[in-house]
């Protein structure tokens, strides 16, 4: 695998990071419960986290590291918008568009994994896949958990 293609995976998790990032910092502010907004607020700062280690590896391959989120990260914000204005930004709304979220960075992350990567790039990536698996975990149980609340 050549710098650049390593260079534009890493640019790619980065746009993954920020859009989870994104999408949590949103979420935070439409639910109800003060739980859940800690929860929310704790993964965006882990994903910040996250975009801010793969900014560094981008800088040590010699490469310009992204900045922003991707154009599906928006589209996916913008449907949590419109979602929450039809549900009345109900909590189990938030943490399904949150789960949805959290699928489409797994895959990102799969789809990173599967390729050569240099053992130390592909060290932080497998870490940080480990993060997002448990971030999906965590929305996924408080889901469940107020599906079983409200049954």
């Amino acid at each position: 695998m050549d710098q650049n293609d390593v260079l534009d995976t890493l640019n790619t998790l980065i746009e993954t990071c920020k859009d989870g990032e994104y999408g949590f910092q949103q979420c935070a502010e439409h639910v109800k419960s003060t739980d859940l907004r800690t929860l929310f607020n704790d993964r965006a700062e882990s994903c910040r986290r996250g975009a801010q280690e793969l900014q560094s590896l981008v800088t040590q391959y010699g490469g310009t590291p992204d900045t922003g989120s991707s154009a599906s990260g928006t589209l996916h914000r913008g449907w949590v918008s419109v979602k929450g204005m039809l549900t009345g930004h109900s909590d189990e709304a938030m943490l399904e568009e949150c789960e949805r979220g959290e699928d489409a960075a797994l895959e990102r992350y799969r789809n990173a994994l599967a390729k050569p990567l240099p053992e130390p790039v592909r060290a932080v990536v497998e870490r940080q896949y480990q993060g997002v698996q448990r971030n999906h975990d965590m929305v996924k149980a408080a889901r469940n958990r107020i599906k079983m609340a409200s049954s």
